[in-house]
């Protein structure tokens, strides 16, 4: 077991490290693709559900960005307009982090069309599927979606792993898209905000980094949210990821990972 965690950090690593080197957004997507596939999720789509992402990789419509889903089904998909009411693209706008498809029966009065979208993505071999929203500024609301066709998988189990991906990917492939250069931005956080977000990347609650910090739960969430703002995200996940490909914190030991 040690060793698989091991290889699993070692995976994540070099996603984040090939990530930021690439500059080419088919290159970052396949790299998204394959490192998601060795978590068992090699079928993956990548959204812009409140905005329109005017940079997409050819052959694909909004409010989809990048999609490798089987041919059949993607082609259906778009076909009959399945992005109008398929429940991930619907719900996830209202979702505080990742989510498994099916529990959106559980957490929804879901409409017949929706669990038609649902039903034909199992027919078409998506037994099981993952979705990220990530949410950025002017509510600007993302998503990444993963699906596998195998029968073994563990969702709960990659759920975290999974997000980290998501968010990385998303906040390279903006930087790409639209010509940032990351090493140029100046972003200055406080020592505090520092502190709450390296201890969020860690996989602590802001109740668990109140006892570290020795400070009360709401000032961790007051400097984290100042963090988040400086960072141009409404996401802790994001706001991790950005703080971490800045150079303003250091990468997490384990469990963000």
């Amino acid at each position: 077991m040690l060793r698989a965690n091991t290889v699993v950090k070692e995976n994540m690593f070099e996603f984040v490290e090939c990530s930021n080197r690439t500059r080419s957004l088919p290159d970052l997507f396949n790299l998204l693709v394959t490192s998601a596939d060795d978590e068992g999720f090699g079928q993956v789509g990548y959204g812009a559900l409140t905005y329109r992402e005017l940079v997409r990789l050819p052959g694909h419509s909004a409010p989809w960005i990048a999609m490798r889903f089987p041919d059949q089904w993607r082609d259906r998909y778009v076909e009959r307009k399945y992005h109008e009411i398929d429940p991930v693209v619907r719900r996830a706008p209202t979702m505080p982090g990742a989510f498994r498809w099916d529990r959106l029966g559980q957490l929804f009065r879901l409409e017949p069309g929706e669990r038609q979208v649902l039903n034909e993505a199992y027919e078409a071999g998506l037994k099981h599927g993952v979705s990220v929203p990530l949410f950025g500024p002017c509510g600007r609301v993302a998503v990444v979606s993963f699906a596998s066709s195998r029968d073994d998988v563990n969702e709960e189990e990659r759920l975290g792993r999974l997000s980290a991906l998501a968010a990385q990917f998303h906040v390279a492939f903006s930087e790409i898209a639209h010509k940032v250069d990351s090493s140029r931005l100046t972003v200055e956080l406080s020592p505090r905000e520092r502190d709450c977000l390296t201890w969020v990347a860690e996989g602590k609650s802001s109740w668990d980094i109140s006892v570290i910090l020795a400070i009360s739960e709401s000032t961790v969430n007051f400097h984290i949210k100042n963090a988040m703002k400086k960072l141009r995200t409404t996401s802790r996940l994001v706001a991790v990821v950005k703080a971490i490909r800045f150079n303003l914190i250091n990468p997490p030991s384990e469990h963000f990972l």
